[in-house]
């Protein structure tokens, strides 16, 4: 019989419950036991020392399908900003030098902007999740979010740069949506949909 089980690594349960909701939009209930890091206590974390998102997410997904034994999902993502030449991108989580302090990170980056006209603010979120089998197969799908960003921070929602980032077409920022109107439109979105029926015709291959 399929093992079934798949890992999404990480112990972030807002990626999971994204994940999930996207699979069973697409596919209705599903015999996808998904699974996440809390689910393994020996799994710990995964340095990052790829050069790009691809390299990272790829990274992530063998080590965890490595430790676990099952099919294992990886993600890294992060902000890329045009007139600082695609930075901070995969430095995105500590570009102020302490990973995951998101205030600091989003004031860093304001100040790199302050003289930065409205019209160069430009910029996007990218993001690359990777797929990795215990057999060797392997999948890697990307996501994209392009906008700007603006110079004061709005609304409490989301997380990291998302106060500051307004995606292309609206007119709030990322943290001013809701849940599932970011989840329509984010990087991460567009690539777990893509992802999504992909994973299902790799179990039942």
């Amino acid at each position: 019989m399929t093992d079934r089980r798949v890992l999404l690594a990480t112990k972030n349960q807002g990626k999971l419950k994204e994940f999930l909701r996207i699979i069973t939009e697409l596919h209705g209930e599903s015999s996808l036991e998904l699974l996440s890091a809390d689910d393994f206590p020996d799994l710990g974390d995964i340095e990052e020392t790829g050069a790009t998102f691809i390299e990272n997410a790829l990274l992530k997904a063998r080590e965890s399908c490595r430790i676990t034994g099952v099919a294992a999902i990886a993600d890294d993502s992060g902000i890329c900003v045009d007139a600082l030449n695609g930075m901070p991108g995969i430095y995105s989580a500590r570009w102020a030098g302490t990973h995951g302090n998101d205030k600091a990170n989003l004031e860093l980056l304001l100040a790199q902007l302050n003289h930065i006209p409205a019209d160069r603010r430009t910029g996007s979120f990218r993001c690359a999740v990777a797929l990795v089998f215990p057999d060797g197969r392997e999948l890697v799908e990307e996501g994209v979010m392009p906008g700007y960003i603006i110079d004061q921070p709005r609304g409490n929602g989301g997380f990291g740069y998302d106060p500051i980032f307004v995606a292309e077409g609206y007119e709030l920022t990322t943290a001013e949506l809701s849940p599932s109107e970011k989840d329509a439109i984010s990087h991460r979105g567009k690539a777990f949909r893509v992802l999504a029926p992909k994973l299902l015709e790799m179990l039942n291959a």
